[in-house]
């Protein structure tokens, strides 16, 4: 009898410790899995834009439960807005996925060359490669007939002029929304547009593309090019260039899908 008591207290502690040591693995692996989840979104406008352009997208991953960061480039230089981006990316703990809409594609190329960035998306947007400039690329690309970037002003900055703002830059949006953008319009420094890129961050990293169909500033078959380069997922919707604006949720929903895989 007294035999087997001390065989069922060694049966019993040795379950304890097997419950003990099941239950510190699931901790582990729980604790592993909250750190590798990505929760953090660092948004990143583009010229002619500002930051308020964000607002929509903005709003609807903060209900998903997404901590944003909304990049205010200053549109001064390439290495300038790089710099902010990655100031932003900096201050924010966890891994992230980067958003660019249009010239702040290039932006994101550079700097998503961040060990804490595991995803980048693309937004009617540019993707050099290594060595190229913004200049090559827009001359490479098809025309946009339709496009109101005006001359480098006196100071030597890029403004995208009133008669074709609406038309050639966010036709899908209202007159009275138009005309906010085109008044909180960021110019854009003429040398951004000479400026080589560095490493290219799409090259190591999980990238997805959003295109408008209608975009008369970035034409589609152009964003096709760069998203097929890039190897990047491509979704296409009939849309302006500011399709961020114009379809807010369909570009949230896919930043959500970006970072709910680089959860896995």
């Amino acid at each position: 009898m007294k035999s087997f008591l001390q065989n069922k207290k060694v049966q019993t502690a040795f379950l304890k410790k097997i419950i003990l040591i099941f239950l510190l693995i699931v901790s582990v692996s729980n604790l592993v899995y909250a750190q590798n989840k990505v929760k953090n979104i660092v948004l990143v406008h583009g010229a002619f834009a500002d930051g308020s352009g964000w607002e929509g997208v903005y709003k609807l991953l903060k209900k998903k439960g997404f901590n944003i960061s909304i990049v205010a480039n200053p549109n001064t230089s390439f290495a300038e807005d790089v710099a902010a981006t990655k100031r932003t990316i900096d201050r924010m703990d966890g891994p992230i996925i980067l958003v660019g809409h249009s010239y702040g594609g290039a932006i994101i190329t550079d700097a998503g060359n961040s060990e804490k960035v595991v995803g980048l998306v693309y937004i009617a947007a540019f993707v050099p490669d290594e060595g190229e400039t913004l200049l090559d690329l827009l001359q490479a690309g098809p025309p946009a007939k339709n496009s109101g970037i005006e001359p480098p002003s006196a100071d030597e900055f890029v403004w995208y002029g009133k008669a074709k703002f609406h038309s050639g830059f966010c036709a899908d949006l209202s007159k009275e929304k138009a005309d906010f953008m085109y008044d909180s319009q960021v110019p854009i420094a003429a040398s951004a547009f000479q400026e080589k890129m560095g490493k290219a961050a799409w090259k190591t990293k999980s990238n997805w593309y959003i295109l408008g169909t209608d975009d008369e500033t970035l034409p589609a078959e152009g964003a096709r090019f760069m998203a097929k380069r890039a190897k990047s997922k491509l979704t296409e919707i009939k849309s302006s260039h500011v399709v961020y604006v114009s379809h807010a949720k369909e570009v949230a929903d896919i930043i959500a899908l970006a970072a709910q895989e680089k959860s896995k």
